[in-house]
């Protein structure tokens, strides 16, 4: 009978804690969220949200809700009312923090139990969160310059966009390993055009003269070595050797 009673008294002090003006309500949501008290400011927000959807308070425990919920790890729901408020109010003032928070939640987002167990290589694992909080950082960027998100939007940024050139390169090589060239190449152009100033790009400019070396494009293959050493330095000639055609005894 103790853990049912326990449960009857914590039941009682949430109905208790939802009870109240909009006012009373917001403001005991806010000093639960600036407690750190997520899950009790989040029950708060929701029954503030639901008792009172035209209140003047509503619309910003809308945008704190969003908050509450990243910071109380309850990531799906912090992304639905992350696109519920952007959808519903097209034109707040704060619609850079929405998008802000939104590519926070799925940049923070962790490899699995299992994953980190095994020491799981994420570059080899299709980076759809990856692709979608650069998206949404990419709006608070492109969208409003001005934002005091902006500057740590712009630098996750660089963050994402290696970590999805490191992806493509992944993939680039998995082409040449089983010898499909052209694909290779194509994405090692990808890679360059997409990731500029990206780590991954000297590999892919590697991968690139290599596949044109193996498709006996010679000269593709000669211009990608030439923009290599403007880029990188060396000898033009010494990245990925010049492959001889043994039935072109002058080549």
């Amino acid at each position: 009978m103790l853990p049912l009673s326990a449960c009857s008294m914590f039941n009682k002090d949430d109905d208790q804690r939802a009870q109240g003006a909009s006012g009373e309500l917001y403001e005991r949501a806010r000093r639960s969220l600036d407690n750190q008290d997520f899950d009790g400011s989040i029950r708060v927000y929701e029954a503030l949200i639901a008792r009172y959807p035209f209140a003047a308070e509503t619309r910003q425990a809308r945008l704190d809700l969003i908050y509450a919920y990243y910071r109380g790890r309850e990531t799906e729901s912090a992304l639905d009312q992350a696109d519920t408020f952007i959808r519903e109010n097209p034109t707040h003032p704060r619609l850079d923090y929405a998008y802000y928070i939104k590519g926070l939640t799925d940049f923070e987002r962790e490899a699995n139990f299992l994953e980190r167990w095994f020491r799981v290589d994420l570059d080899q694992r299709p980076p759809q969160t990856t692709r979608r909080a650069f998206t949404s950082l990419r709006k608070v960027v492109e969208e409003y310059p001005k934002s005091e998100y902006a500057h740590d939007a712009r630098r996750r940024m660089i963050h994402l966009r290696n970590r999805l050139a490191d992806y493509d390169l992944h993939v680039a090589e998995h082409y040449v390993k089983r010898g499909a060239y052209i694909a290779a190449a194509q994405r090692s152009d990808q890679i360059i055009t997409e990731y500029d100033g990206a780590p991954a790009v000297q590999d892919a400019l590697r991968i690139m003269i290599l596949s044109y070396e193996r498709l006996e494009m010679k000269e593709l293959a000669d211009r990608a070595r030439s923009v290599y050493a403007l880029n990188y330095g060396g000898e033009a000639s010494s990245v990925v050797p010049v492959r001889k055609r043994w039935y072109v005894p002058w080549d």
